[in-house]
């Protein structure tokens, strides 16, 4: 009896689990196949807006066009280093033209030291990372910790885009390299200059000294890192069990008086966010967020939209992205608090990766976000409850089997 049993759980287990796959593989399929179909289109952005923050100007970008453009006039204008971390670098025209620059500044004698997520660039062709002897070059590797690569210490991506210039210039946010990041998805990104850079740098020389992977020539720390109460990095270090970003963002949901606005790319928070996002809509704040219509991965929009009645139904406004994908980390609360960063509202970013985001409390800075924020609604259409709660059966029947995916991203 009891074998009988056993087995039985197992097969049930086995065709859950197959359900489950079945489900994912045609959802994605059918996603796949309409992105294929679908013209790539305009979409409408903020120019380059800035603000002073304890002495550090910051610099806000919504277009990546105008984004690579400054990283690149930075990089021509480096004379004593350069230090550039990023997610996905594609070989394409935007990769190319990120080599061709960083391999000048090399042969200026310039320090260059390089580093990206193996995992992320799986697509990429390989002769692309085969940069010029005189740029160091750190491929942050699919596999480290050897066999406890599993481990939550060891399994992290490093999901960080930093890049800063001489200790004088840095840059973060949300944009990876490629060409389709330079017109046709819509992110945010950071540039700052002032005292507040040594922050950024620290976060990327640590990371290349500590990270694992090939022996690599040890890179110094800033000799100063100024303490700013308005303006902070938080670092998700996932090999010292550090996810600073996920309380971050509680404490600033749990202080908000007058509106909280969200831009998010894939929104799967937990029930601890997802709870302070409902009791904050529920003391009567207005809670907006921006995600995208469809994103570019179908399966995290799935897992997303297993929640979507219960944001709504709480009073939470939730308005899709139309024509591009929004891919946007950001966040600002009651005129006063901002962020802006790598990290996505889901479990992979928050309790997984190696995450930076920017904290700033600056109602100047606010401003700038507001307007950011509402160029980006002018693109959105408001998701109805009412409409919500008439989509077909198989969406919901599709959501209900995938939403024990949940956890896993």
């Amino acid at each position: 009896m009891q074998r009988k049993i056993g087995r039985a759980v197992a097969f049930g287990a086995g065709a859950a689990v197959a359900v489950e796959l079945g489900t994912a593989i045609a959802v994605n399929t059918i996603a796949s196949l309409r992105r294929r179909r679908r013209t790539p289109s305009g979409f409408p952005y903020s120019q380059p807006l800035s603000a002073t923050v304890a002495d550090n100007e910051i610099t806000v970008y919504s277009y990546g066009a105008h984004l690579y453009d400054a990283m690149i006039e930075a990089i021509d204008q480096a004379q004593d280093h350069v230090y550039l971390e990023t997610f996905i670098w594609k070989g394409d025209a935007v990769g190319q033209r990120f080599l061709r620059a960083v391999a000048r500044a090399a042969d200026r004698g310039v320090t260059v030291a390089c580093m990206y997520d193996v995992f992320a660039n799986i697509v990429v062709p390989s002769a692309f990372f085969r940069f010029p002897d005189n740029v160091m070059l750190h491929p942050f590797p699919l596999f480290g910790g050897g066999l406890t690569f599993f481990h939550p210490r060891n399994s992290g991506r490093d999901h960080c885009k930093i890049m800063t210039v001489d200790g004088k210039v840095a840059f973060t946010g949300g944009y990876n390299l490629g060409s389709t990041y330079e017109n046709r998805w819509r992110d945010t990104h950071a540039r700052v200059t002032g005292d507040f850079v040594s922050e950024l740098e620290y976060s990327f020389v640590d990371q290349w000294n500590s990270s694992p992977g090939a022996p690599r020539r040890r890179l110094p720390a800033p000799p100063q890192r100024p303490w700013l109460p308005d303006l902070r990095l938080h670092r998700n270090i996932p090999r010292l069990f550090v996810y600073p970003i996920r309380n971050m963002y509680l404490e600033a949901i749990a202080r908000a008086e007058s509106h909280i606005w969200l831009t998010h790319a894939y929104l799967i928070p937990d029930d601890d966010l997802t709870g302070a996002l409902l009791d904050a809509a529920g003391r009567g704040v207005d809670v907006s967020i921006i995600i995208p219509a469809q994103s570019n991965h179908v399966i995290a929009d799935w897992l997303a939209r297993d929640h979507y009645e219960n944001l709504l139904a709480s009073g939470i406004k939730l308005f899709l992205y139309q024509g591009a994908m929004i891919h946007s980390k950001t966040a600002t609360i009651d005129h006063t608090w901002s962020t802006i960063g790598t990290a996505n509202l889901d479990r992979l970013s928050l309790v997984g990766n190696y995450e930076v985001n920017l904290e700033i409390y600056s109602r100047s800075l606010a401003a700038l976000m507001e307007e950011v924020f509402r160029v980006d609604l002018s693109n959105c259409v408001q998701l109805e409850l009412e409409e919500w709660r008439r989509r077909p059966f198989y969406a919901r029947l599709s959501e209900t089997i995938l939403a024990p995916l949940r956890p896993l991203l």
